[in-house]
């Protein structure tokens, strides 16, 4: 073996050698910010102005930072919403457990949790942005799979009579607040919204929904429910006999004023 030959090999060794260890070095700085890595956890049903809150806190921005990163991300097609939205992200954050790292940015955050969304939307084929809004409506109305299942068919029962939904949760969205009470007043509200004056859906969804509401607006139960009240926690009843409802709203009345 010549010199020449001789260096050749150690000069290739040596540059194997470097790549070997700049690959594993790489490996281990991945592996210690994933560590680092802190999460952000969104729940199912919360509104687009929560995960925003969120974000910027877990991002450490100033507030309103995540909302014109969406927006801005939105304008540019990278959420891949549909027409119907306007724009519009509700819906499309879909609640999970996100890592936010050193070099996550409200866009990236963003634009994996559309990701995220279009890739559960697609699993038990393509979901329309109606399907969407309602599943977000039955997300703000039921706490169990079984319930949402129920209004689920009440959702659709309504709408296939033409009946207003009459949805107390879409009033609470316009107004920005959660509550378990809908006023007279409330009812006349000048809104999209306002599922008591408008009849059909909301313009948009009124929050992102998580799994069990999207299956059970795909497969709602069966049942000929156009009423549906929940008496106390864990105590929600189906009819569609409007006397009966107006009787548990009265028990529901009733159990307010005692709390």
């Amino acid at each position: 073996m010549t010199t020449k030959r001789k260096r050749w090999i150690v000069g290739t060794t040596l540059l194997c050698a470097v790549a070997v260890a700049a690959a594993a070095t790489v490996l281990l700085l991945r592996l210690r910010e994933d560590r680092q890595a802190e999460p952000l956890v969104i729940p199912e049903g919360w509104r687009a102005k929560q995960v925003y809150a969120a974000a910027d806190k877990a991002l450490s921005v100033p507030g309103g930072t995540t909302k014109r990163a969406a927006e801005r991300a939105a304008k540019k097609g990278a959420l891949r919403l549909p027409a119907e939205a306007k724009g519009n992200p509700e819906g499309y954050l879909f609640p999970a457990t996100y890592p936010v790292r050193a070099k996550t940015t409200p866009t990236s955050l963003v634009t994996s949790m559309a990701r995220t969304a279009h890739d559960r939307l697609s699993r038990g084929g393509p979901t329309s942005y109606e399907t969407l809004t309602i599943a977000s409506i039955v997300q703000a109305e039921a706490d169990t799979p079984e319930d949402m299942a129920k209004v689920a068919r009440v959702i659709d029962n309504r709408l296939k009579r033409g009946m207003p939904l009459q949805m107390d949760s879409s009033i609470n969205y316009a107004l920005g607040r959660s509550t378990l009470t809908t006023t007279h007043a409330d009812t006349r509200l000048d809104s999209p919204y306002n599922t008591y004056r408008h009849k059909g859906l909301p313009p948009t969804p009124i929050n992102n929904p998580g799994p069990h509401a999207l299956k059970a607006t795909a497969s709602p139960a069966k049942g000929p429910w156009l009423y549906f009240v929940t008496v106390k926690p864990g105590d929600t009843r189906f009819t569609d006999d409007y006397g009966q409802h107006m009787k548990w709203v009265k028990e529901f009345n009733e159990n307010q004023k005692r709390d």
